[in-house]
This record gives structure tokens, C-alpha cells and sequence, in this order.
């Protein structure tokens, strides 16, 4: 997946160099991850089949959205507790999995309360959007950046209703973020050493994680019809 814009656009209009390996790196490694949450992966369902299924249990789209958010916020909980109960033992293999299987998580979370308010997940600058949405307040210093500020801002980028100019600095600058966050979620689990008590923290933390993530992308995607009526 290319973000804002083509293979083509891609050696064109930006440099080689395009903030360096390893924020390309880290841009790739979201890129998957995003992937495997909106397209589904294994037993995880996509993003379109656990809307489908919301939509099936509720006729107010919000009450939907409503719905999927906490069940992916008890989800992310549930990882948490399993992948940091054996402490010190497994955490060389259980932090990188369950840092991975959050962002897995939360990128199909997010992506459903866009999809459920009228955005195309399909569309590359809808998955930039919803990545941005992901590092959440790591995101801000590079919006603001770009020029962007104000509400609405994933909504916008969604859309394409961003200037070509701020696309680019965006495309540069999200791979380090990334990257960042990343490392920092990491560091910030070392409180999962002994067991039991990690799988606690664990629980704890990425319960709440997924919650303010919740709460981030339904302000940052509000509905489409009252964008495009606006």
C-alpha cells in the first residue's frame, strides 16, 4: 500500500531519502499491520464482516459503533493479561506479539467506526487517516506541521481534502512516529516482569489503551454526510 498516492506519484514527487530506512521500515511495518486488521488474517475476521455482523444486532449506527468498540477494548484487555502473564520467562516473544496484535486490533477497531460513518477503508489516504488515528496525540506536532488543525482532521485527509503539499510531509514524517510509539509501548510494559502481576498491567493498560482510541477516532471521523452537507 502506498500512501498518498501511487508507485509512481511516490518517484516523482518525493526524495530517495524520505526521512530515512528506518521510518520507511516502520511506515511498511503499519502498513501491514493495517492490512492484516481491515483485511483480516487467519480467524480474525475483516473489518467489512464484524461491521456486517454489528449492523445485524443494531439499527442505530452508533449504537453499532458503540458495540464494536467495546468489544475490541475487552479484546486488547484479554491479550494483554494472557501475553504478559509469564512475566521476565516470556517476555522476549510476548511483548513484540502483543504490541503487534493490539495495533492488529485497534487498526480493524477504528477502521470499523470509519466505516460505519462513511469512509472508504478501501482507499489509501482512508488508511493514512486511520494510521494517523493510531499514534494518536504522537500525531498532533506533525498535523500541525503539515498545516492541518482544527476537527475533522482524519476525516479530511480521508477525503483527500488536504493540500498535496501537507499529503507529502505527512508521507515523510509517519514512519518515524510510528517507529517511536512503537519502541515506546515496548519500554513501557516492563512492568509485566513478574508474573501474574504483568498479566494485571497488562489488562489494564491495553484496555484503556483501546478505549482512548476509541474515543479518538469517533471525534476524528464524524459522520461523512454532515462533511459532504457542510
Amino acid at each position: 500500500m502506498f500512501i498518498f498516492g501511487s508507485d509512481k506519484d511516490r518517484a516523482t514527487d518525493e526524495p530517495e531519502d524520505e526521512g530515512g530506512f528506518g521510518a520507511r521500515m516502520a511506515r511498511s511495518a503499519v502498513d501491514r499491520m493495517l492490512g492484516y486488521g481491515l483485511d483480516g488474517i487467519g480467524p480474525l475476521d475483516s473489518v467489512e464482516e464484524v461491521v456486517r455482523k454489528a449492523r445485524s444486532r443494531h439499527d442505530d449506527p452508533e449504537e453499532a459503533i458503540q458495540d464494536l468498540c467495546s468489544t475490541h477494548q475487552r479484546l486488547a484487555a484479554s491479550g494483554g493479561f494472557v501475553t504478559g502473564l509469564g512475566g521476565l520467562i516470556t517476555m522476549p516473544v510476548a511483548l513484540p506479539a502483543n504490541v503487534v496484535g493490539f495495533y492488529v486490533l485497534a487498526s480493524r477497531m477504528v477502521g470499523a467506526v470509519a466505516l460505519i460513518r462513511g469512509y472508504d477503508v478501501r482507499e489509501d489516504n482512508t488508511r493514512t487517516a486511520l494510521a494517523l488515528t493510531l499514534i494518536g496525540a504522537d500525531a498532533d506536532d506533525l498535523l500541525k506541521k503539515a498545516g492541518i488543525t482544527g476537527g475533522g482532521r482524519m476525516a479530511r485527509i480521508a477525503l483527500n481534502r488536504v493540500p498535496r503539499a501537507a499529503a507529502m510531509m505527512i508521507n515523510k514524517g509517519l514512519g518515524f512516529r510510528v517507529a517511536t510509539q512503537l519502541g515506546t509501548r515496548v519500554l513501557g510494559r516492563l512492568g509485566r516482569l513478574v508474573p501474574l502481576v504483568g498479566g494485571a498491567v497488562g489488562a489494564g493498560l491495553d484496555g484503556y489503551l483501546m478505549g482512548r482510541l476509541a474515543k479518538h477516532a469517533r471525534s476524528e471521523f464524524p459522520p461523512r454526510d454532515q462533511l459532504d452537507s457542510a
